[in-house]
This record gives structure tokens, C-alpha cells and sequence, in this order.
């Protein structure tokens, strides 16, 4: 079958398969009598077959998407340009994948048969089991008895602020887009960019690691008391320090083999924990209805009494505590929120259960600690003894009143401290429950469910940070295995880090380290958030729209400031790490690009401050070059483009030009974003800009004009000369004088000429050249031959069969150079770095024949300002007269201590007018020859015939008018040579032809005789506007 496709510019989107996501095709015959293939769809839309496609969601996918396929629709080039028939099996089929960043790639090569969980099981149920921690059976009475239940509910519900705006925070983000795998880094990173999500995803994992064992502790230290009490120590089987590491090394390995065994497993695992839990929490409010024993009342537990519930109303703090101090210990206990988007990846939709489960269970489990607060019911101090009653009504005072009154004298717990009560007994809620060894299960239930979802959550997020290879040394636990990809890699460091630690045995010390850690990920989050809504980007667009901007700043303030508040040093080694991975990701630049909020501020910054800096006018004191440099290809002249970069430096503008381009404009789009990609990967600070046009002249006109934005627009135009004019033809000489346009714009203009020349782009198409030969040899004794190479460079978008026209057909392109050919390229290529080198010990020898504003001082003061040009001093020539040269002298040096720029020597040259040497002129003569018209001999009539017939040619006349300019060119070119011979760099005042008056040829003649010879050579004319100033 036949379809229509674009061959204009010989360009066929790679990317594009119209046969991807499309309904079934059918035949039909239209009114025209034509009968061809058509696709319902586009027929039912617009009534004929077309190339156009409608929106459809496929279009908009990344490659590997895991929800649908990925369609790539036409593009505007296969609808523009002229269409062509072709046959079917003509078309190379597409991969669809046109973008090579990392966010595009396949995640894992199928996902038929893998677990999902909805927004219960995946995200509620992990969410409330890691926030429910041990803190709740055994810390949350301490809390009370110490704050009171007035500043208690304080600090539950600051917790509760903060961990709700985080939450509010990250449903915003998780309903900005498609989800993946990684949790808190995969959200941080795509909005906040690699730096952030980099440093951050990687201490994330290790906090979580490092949890794991934590909470094995908990878990173990809980067991070993058991065992002290059940017999008196001589249960234990070592001792209490090593008990506690054998039971957390084989509790690990469990909970290892439940999260190796799969999502399914650990899902199930986490349910029956989840009902123990809350059976647990059920048995606490049933034993708080049933009657107090005596037992229980000399332990202070009365059931609910307001004179109780009143007295615990204030706070008492005792052993140097404060409010900060207490709300340092139970924050912890809130953490937990990011449990259920940890495991983003395996959530049967993220978008939806993120937001819905994480929000539901900071309500559930804040309910909770407020209703199992137990300040209604026991009293702060109990002695434990039965023998202590006393009867009721009682004469009572002091912190015990309450008891006393209830029947009870604790007075002796104001002396001595006791062992009973909210302040002194951790296992309050052992006794006040309806069946104590309930208790004892929730507790082992929640360290337990704490540690399996850390144990999950730490493999998952690092998976998804060394999939995106921020950190290529970590690439290896990138790799997932089984439908669910689970990265078995990552569970067995997770466990060798655990397992480090639990060896350890007491994590005091490390404990504050990563709250801070957890806090820090939970600032960034909100940061995250504020940052994409202040940016304004359009691609903002969270489906979840309670969340605000301000609210979500100050939630990340608040979290920074609850750092400090649990551990001030924790807080700063934090800050430290996450300082020093986020230098590294910066130096290391990953090649990602996800279209961070950072990207968008920095665009907002950059064109605020553009409009800004358009409503100043101009001062003299802010001039800075901003060069436009005509290199061609970036690549093509190294050298022209290391020195503009010296002139501009990170302070200035420099954009890097070329045109004409023949070849196709999407071509010369790609090839922009190379040669972009080339100034970035070598360091070069520049813009890279093609025009397409017709010749060399138009599209330097089109760059001078409309070039830069605004107050950042080029003011000097830089390019280099032109070595082959006496063959290069009439009409690319007139185009590159013509160049010169640039002073009608106010363009200074500079041009660079090096003996070697500057122009390497033979050498830089040759090495593709090179490589495919070297792997292809291919000898072009045949067309067939050529036509093959030709297919081959084209498969691997080298170069383009014009480039061997050149040829012949009978010798070998992949052969070497001729020696003299090899010698010539090989001093070519190290003068064309000489400038991005250390230049040596030497001078730069200004030759300041003509006040330009001072553009020509002010380029090789600059330079001296940088370091690969620091050895180099200035030396300055004038053009004096021979009677009042000594006093030349001495102004000028006052005028370069008013400019205050420094120099080793004034020098001034007051020969110049003297008659150039024979040699020079006889020179000229052989130069111009071929260019002259030679007119004089012949009468009037066929004199203005001739010129007529050729009017670039140079004329006897113009000879005759020009004559003491041109031998001051010659004469000039001499006296540089015996005073700047061995510069490192030579600056020259540019002489400039009045247009209509001097013919290209000569001024191109001009401007060879003048720098022929010499070290590398700097011709400037400023446009006679000053950039220079002595006024403060």
C-alpha cells in the first residue's frame, strides 16, 4: 500500500510511526473517483485522509511509558514541506523514543503480573503503622506527665501542623504528573532538579537503613526486659548488650526474608500487624473503663476522674526538661507520612492514593495519641505500695493532693523519686490496659511494622536514585528482578547496614541524626512545593488544589526549625551532608533534564532582571564587551572562540554564530543544541546561534540586528580573516567586506588573523571520517562504493556525501594526509589552542593609532585581567610627531593613570609617514594585480566600459586618491615588525574604507599587508563611543 510523507529538506522523522496507536486502516473510495487507504478516526474528524492527527493522550507520553504506548505524531516539517508518494516498504519503522533522557527510559522491561495496592493497603495502612510507634505504648504517658495535657495537645498538634502541611505539600506535587518509583526522592528531584533530589534521595535511604535498625533495637531491648523479668537474668543467654544483638540480627533476617519474598508477602505482613496493633490500642481504652484494683490505684491508675484530669493540667516539668525537650522526644513518633509514597511504584494509582492515604492517616493516628493520652486517669506520682491508703477526704496538700483525696498518700514521692506514675513508669499503659500482654504485643507490633516499612522504603527509594545514575559509582543497585522489580540488590546493603548498627546495640547517639534526616526530606518536600507555585510555570498543575504556597514555606521553615530543636548538632551535620552531596551533583552535572522549578525561577529571574535592566539607560562606567563571534561551527575556529571567551569570561555576553546553512532547518535546529551541548561539556561560556539565508552577508546582517534581548545584546562584532581572498571569488570577498555593516549598527568590530589560520573544520569532519574507516574500510573505486559508504554515514548521521565530492574516486578516503598535508594540520591544531592555554612570559603590543572610545585599550586591558594572560604586560604605541614626541609621550601616560590602566611601556612611533621599502610595494603590486582594472591606458569610452563590465575591480584613480593610505598600511606593517615581532599578541587600530570610494579588493589588500607575518594579530575599531572613563 502507498501513504504520503515528507521529503522536504531530505529530513524523515525517525520518531514518527503512523501506524502506532492507530485504529484499524480501511479502503474507501472518495468523490473524486480516488481509492486509497484511510483511517476511520482521521476520516470521521475532517471527512479526508490526512497526516494530522487528533490529541490524543499516547502523543504526550514518555518512552517506556507503563500505562499505554507511546505515539509520536507527525512533525511539522513532514506537514510543511512538499509531500511526495512513496511506497510503504520504503519507510523505516520508528523505536518511538526520540529523547534520551533519563526520565524517558524504560523502567523495567514488563509489568504483566505485578502487584499494585490501592490507596488502603499501600498507603493508609503503612502510613498509620510507622507512625504508631513505640512512642505510643511506652513514651506518650511520659509526654503528659511531664507538658501536661494542656501544652500536650500542643505538642501533638504542632507535630500534627507540621507533618499535615508537608502531607498537604506533597499531594500537590504527587498530582503535578505521573508518579514513579523513589518515593520523597522521586518528588524532591523532579521539582526541585538533581542537586537537591540527589543529595537528599541519598541520605533519605541511609536514614531509613539505619531506622531499621533502630527500631530492631526497640524491638530487641523490649524482649530482653522480658526475659530479666521472667527469671530474674538468668534467662538471657549471653548478657543483656549482646542479647539485644542476637535477637536484632535474627529479627532482621526475618523481616528480610517477609520483604524478599515480595510485595505480596510484606503487605500481608503489615496487615496482621496492623490488627495486633489495634487490638492493642482497643485493650488500652477498655482497661481505662474497667474498676481500678487496688494494685492499680497504688500505682496511680483511678479510672477517668476530673480532680485527675484537672491537676494534669499544668505542665511540671522535672530533671531539667522543657517544653522543647519533650516536643524533641515525641516528634518522632509523627514522623512516618512518607511510608506509603515510598513505595510510589508499587501503587496501583499514586495520583490518587498518596494524598487520600497519607492525610487520612495523620487524622487517624493524631486522634489517637490525644484519646490514649490517659491524663483523666492516672496521677503524675505513685509509690506502687498497697499499704500506702489511707481514707478519703483527708486533710491533703502538695503535688499529691489528688491521691490523697482518691484514697491514697503518695506524699513520699516529694522526697524520693518513685517508681510509679506518668512521670516514672514507661509501661503506664502495660498497666492500665484490660490484659497486659496485649501491650507487650502492640509494642513488638509496631517496632516490628516500623522496621519492615523502613526495611522496604529504603531499597525502593535508593533503586530509584541509582536508576537515574546521579551517582554512576551506585549504578549496580539499579538492577530489579522479578515482576515486581524488586531490588534484592538494595534489601541486602539495606540489611548489612542494619545489621552494622544493631551491632552497635545502643543508638542514642544516632537516633537524633535521623530525625533530622527524615525532617530535612519533609523541608524540602514543602520547599518543593512553594517553589513550583512561586515559579508560576505552566506546567503546575496539581490536580490537588488544597495546598498554599505560603503555607507550604512555612511548613519548611518549620521543619528546619524542629531540626535545631531535637539536636542542634544534628541539624548542622545534616545540613553539612546534604551541603556536600549537592556540590557533587553540581560538579558532576547528570545529564538529566526534568524541568525542575529550578529551571523556571532561573527563567523567571533571568527576564525579570533583563526587563529591569532594559529601563536603565547605558553608562560608560557598565560597558562590557558582549562579543558576537562569527566562528561557524562551534568547534570550527577554537581559537577565534577562546579569545572572545577571554574578553567576555562569565561577565559578559558571547554568542557563537554561523550561517549561511544550506542544509534542512530541523538539521540546523539539532545541530544548534550540539554545538550548545559542545560549548557547555568544554566549558566555554556562550550562546550558539544559526540563522538560515543565502549568503554569508545576510545572515550576519540578520545576527547584528536581532541578536541578544534587550540591555544583553552583542556590542562587538568579532570574526576572523579572511587568508584565501585573492581565490576566494568576487562575490565572497564583497559579502565578508560587507560585514562591515556592522558599523552602521554601532558595532565595534574586531578581527583576528593567525598565520596558521583558524579555520579546523576539516580536521573536525575528518575524525568521524577517520573512525568509520577504521572499523569500515571502503575503497571508492566505484560508485557502488561511494553509494555505500554514503548509506553508512548517513545511518550514522555523520556527515553528508557532498563532503567527498572533493575526491577522487580512485583514492582511498580512509588513507592518511601527505606528510606535508599531516604537518600543515598538525600546526593548524596547536595554534588554534594557543589561546586556551597559559600564555607564556611576554607582552601584548597595543598600537593605538586612532581614538576608536577606546575599545582598542580597553580588550587588552581586560585580558590582562585574566589568568592564562597574566604574565603578559602591556606595551602601547602611539603615532606622534618627531618634534613632540617626549611630550606625546607624557599624555598619554596621563591619560592611561586617569584610566588607571597599567603598562610596562609608551613607545612612540614617529617614522610612520616615511615612504614604505621598495620590497613592500613590489609586494602590493603582485597582490592587486589580478584585481586591477587598468584602466589609465585607455580612452575615456572603453575606460568606462571596462568599469562598467567589472566595477570590483581596482581602478588607476583609486590607486592614485588612496595612495598615502595604502603605503601607511605598508609602512605600518614594516614598523611592526621591528617592534612587535615577538608579542604574544598583537592589538592594531583598525583602518576603515569609505563605502563607494574604496573597492573591496583593496581594502581586503589593506588589511593583509597590514598584519602579514606577524604573531597573531588583533585588528579593532571600536564604534567612536567612549567605554572608557576617568570620572568616579
Amino acid at each position: 500500500m502507498e501513504r504520503f510523507k515528507s521529503n522536504g529538506g531530505e529530513h524523515v522523522n525517525s520518531a514518527y510511526d503512523s501506524t502506532l496507536d492507530e485504529p484499524p486502516i480501511y479502503e474507501t473510495t472518495f468523490s473524486n473517483g480516488e481509492h486509497r487507504t484511510v483511517r476511520p478516526s482521521v476520516v470521521s474528524a475532517f471527512g479526508h485522509d490526512t497526516l494530522d492527527r487528533v490529541p490524543n493522550i499516547d502523543f504526550y507520553r514518555n518512552a517506556g511509558s507503563v500505562s499505554g504506548h507511546r505515539a509520536v505524531r507527525p512533525s511539522l516539517q513532514e506537514l510543511h514541506d512538499v509531500f511526495q508518494k512513496v511506497m510503504e516498504d520504503d519507510v523505516e519503522g520508528s523505536d518511538g523514543t526520540p529523547s534520551d533522557d533519563l526520565e524517558s527510559a524504560v523502567p523495567i522491561d514488563s509489568k504483566k503480573g505485578a502487584v499494585k495496592f490501592g490507596w488502603i493497603r499501600g498507603v493508609l495502612v503503612r502510613c498509620m503503622l510507622n507512625i504508631w510507634g513505640v512512642m505510643l505504648f511506652i513514651r506518650l504517658s511520659w509526654v503528659f506527665g511531664q507538658a501536661g495535657w494542656g501544652l500536650g495537645i500542643v505538642v501533638i498538634a504542632l507535630s500534627c501542623v507540621v507533618t499535615t502541611i508537608t502531607g498537604l505539600s506533597m499531594s500537590a506535587i504527587c498530582t503535578n504528573g505521573v508518579v514513579r518509583g523513589g518515593g520523597a526522592y522521586y518528588l524532591i528531584s523532579r521539582s526541585l532538579g538533581p542537586e537537591f533530589g540527589g543529595s537528599i534521595g541519598l541520605i533519605f535511604a541511609f536514614a531509613n537503613a539505619v531506622a531499621v535498625a533502630m527500631y530492631v533495637v526497640g524491638f530487641a531491648e523490649t524482649v530482653v526486659e522480658l526475659l530479666k523479668v521472667c527469671d530474674d537474668h538468668s534467662a538471657l543467654m549471653v548478657d543483656e548488650i549482646n542479647d539485644i544483638r542476637i535477637i536484632g540480627c535474627i529479627t532482621v533476617v526475618l523481616l528480610l526474608g517477609i520483604s524478599v519474598a515480595g510485595m505480596e508477602w510484606e503487605a500481608k505482613a503489615q496487615i496482621v500487624l496492623l490488627i495486633i496493633l489495634l487490638v492493642a490500642i482497643v485493650n488500652v481504652f477498655v482497661g481505662t473503663f474497667i474498676p481500678a484494683t487496688e494494685d492499680k490505684k497504688s500505682k496511680g491508675f483511678f479510672n477517668y476522674n476530673s480532680k485527675i484530669f484537672l491537676e494534669n493540667f499544668m505542665p511540671d516539668f522535672r530533671e531539667k526538661e522543657t517544653f522543647f525537650s519533650v516536643f524533641a522526644i515525641f516528634f518522632p513518633a509523627a514522623t512516618g507520612i512518607l511510608a506509603g509514597a515510598n513505595i510510589s511504584g508499587d501503587l496501583r494509582d499514586p495520583q490518587a492514593a498518596i494524598p487520600k492515604g497519607t492525610l487520612l492517616a495523620i487524622v487517624i493516628t493524631g486522634i489517637t495519641y490525644l484519646a490514649v493520652a490517659l491524663s483523666a486517669t492516672v496521677v503524675r506520682d505513685a509509690t506502687g505500695n498497697i499499704t500506702n491508703a489511707i481514707v478519703p477526704g483527708g486533710f491533703c496538700n502538695g503535688s499529691t493532693a489528688v491521691a490523697c483525696e482518691l484514697g491514697y498518700d503518695f506524699s513520699s514521692c516529694e522526697v524520693e523519686k518513685c517508681k510509679f506514675g506518668l512521670m516514672n513508669n514507661f509501661q503506664v499503659m502495660t498497666m492500665v490496659s484490660g490484659f497486659g500482654p496485649l501491650i507487650i504485643a502492640g509494642t513488638f507490633s509496631a517496632t516490628l511494622s516500623s522496621a519492615l516499612a523502613s526495611l522496604v522504603s529504603a531499597p525502593k527509594v535508593f533503586q530509584a536514585l541509582c536508576k537515574d545514575n546521579i551517582y554512576k559509582a551506585l549504578y549496580f543497585f539499579a538492577k530489579g528482578h522479578g515482576k515486581n522489580n524488586e531490588p534484592i540488590r538494595g534489601y541486602i546493603l539495606t540489611f548489612i547496614i542494619s545489621v552494622a548498627f544493631i551491632l552497635i546495640g545502643n543508638l542514642n547517639t544516632i537516633a537524633p541524626i535521623i530525625s533530622n534526616f527524615f525532617l530535612a526530606s519533609y523541608a524540602l518536600i514543602n520547599f518543593s512545593c512553594f517553589h513550583a507555585s512561586y515559579a508560576k510555570s505552566p506546567g503546575w498543575r496539581p490536580a490537588y488544589k488544597y495546598y498554599n504556597m505560603w503555607l507550604s514555606l512555612v511548613g519548611a521553615v518549620l521543619c528546619c526549625a524542629v531540626m535545631f530543636v531535637i539536636n542542634w548538632w544534628a541539624a548542622l551535620l545534616t545540613y553539612g551532608i546534604e551541603i556536600l552531596l549537592y556540590i557533587y551533583v553540581t560538579v558532576k552535572k547528570p545529564d538529566v533534564n526534568w524541568g525542575s522549578s529550578t529551571q523556571a525561577v532561573t527563567f523567571v529571574s533571568a527576564v525579570s532582571n533583563a526587563l529591569s535592566l532594559s529601563g536603565v539607560d547605558d553608562h560608560v562606567k557598565n560597558f562590557r564587551p558582549q562579543i558576537l563571534a562569527l566562528t561557524g561551527s562551534a568547534r570550527t575556529r577554537p581559537a577565534l572562540l577562546d579569545l572572545a571567551h577571554s574578553f567576555s569570561k562569565n561577565y559578559g555576553l558571547c554568542l557563537t554564530c554561523e550561517g549561511p546553512r544550506s542544509e534542512a532547518l530541523q538539521e540546523m535546529n539539532a545541530g544548534m543544541e550540539k554545538n550548545q551541548q559542545w560549548l557547555r561539556k568544554t566549558k566555554r561560556k556562550a550562546f550558539y546561534a544559526a540563522v538560515a539565508c543565502d549568503s554569508f552577508r545576510e545572515g550576519t546582517e540578520s545576527l547584528l540586528q536581532a541578536s541578544g534581548l534587550g540591555r544583553m545584546r552583542p556590542n562587538t562584532l568579532m570574526m576572523g580573516f579572511k587568508r584565501n581572498w585573492r581565490t576566494a571569488g568576487t562575490e565572497s570577498v564583497q559579502n565578508y567586506v560587507g560585514i562591515l555593516d556592522a558599523f552602521d549598527f554601532e558595532y565595534g568590530t574586531v578581527i583576528l588573523r593567525m598565520n596558521q589560520g583558524l579555520d579546523v573544520s576539516h580536521i573536525v569532519e575528518s575524525k568521524p571520517l577517520t573512525l568509520v574507516c577504521a572499523r569500515f574500510p571502503i575503497q571508492l573505486s566505484s560508485a557502488r562504493s561511494v553509494n555505500k559508504l554514503h548509506s553508512l554515514l548517513q545511518l550514522l548521521s555523520l556527515v553528508q556525501l557532498s563532503f567527498f565530492a572533493s575526491f577522487s574516486l580512485s583514492v582511498s578516503v580512509c588513507g592518511p594526509p601527505p606528510p606535508q598535508v599531516a604537518k600543515m594540520n598538525e600546526r593548524l591544531l596547536e595554534a588554534s589552542s594557543q589561546f586556551k592555554k597559559k600564555q607564556p612570559k611576554g607582552t601584548i603590543d597595543v598600537w593605538w593609532l586612532f581614538d576608536d572610545g577606546g575599545l582598542t585599550l580597553l580588550l587588552p586591558y581586560i585580558l590582562t585581567t585574566r589568568k592564562k594572560w597574566k604574565d603578559s604586560n602591556l606595551r602601547i604605541f602611539i603615532a606622534g610627531q618627531p618634534e613632540r614626541s617626549e611630550l606625546d609621550k607624557q599624555e598619554m601616560k596621563s591619560l592611561l593613570q586617569k584610566f588607571r590602566i597599567n603598562c610596562t611601556d609608551i613607545t612612540v612611533i614617529d617614522d610612520i609617514h616615511l615612504r614604505p621599502s621598495s620590497d613592500s610595494l613590489r609586494n602590493l603590486e603582485d597582490m592587486i594585480e589580478p584585481f586591477r582594472l587598468h584602466e589609465g591606458s585607455k580612452d575615456t569610452a572603453q575606460a568606462e566600459a571596462m568599469q562598467k563590465e567589472q566595477p570590483w575591480k581596482i581602478t588607476d584613480k583609486e590607486l592614485s586618491e588612496f595612495e598615502e593610505k595604502t603605503n601607511l598600511q605598508l609602512r605600518l606593517n614594516e614598523v611592526l615588525q621591528q617592534n612587535s615581532k615577538s608579542a604574544n599578541l598583537i592589538i592594531v587600530s583598525m583602518p576603515i574604507a569609505r563605502k563607494e570610494s574604496i573597492s573591496d579588493f583593496l581594502y581586503m589588500a589593506w588589511l593583509d599587508v597590514l598584519t602579514k607575518d606577524l604573531p597573531p594579530t588583533l585588528l579593532i575599531r571600536g564604534n567612536h563611543k567612549s567605554v572608557l572613563t576617568f570620572y568616579s
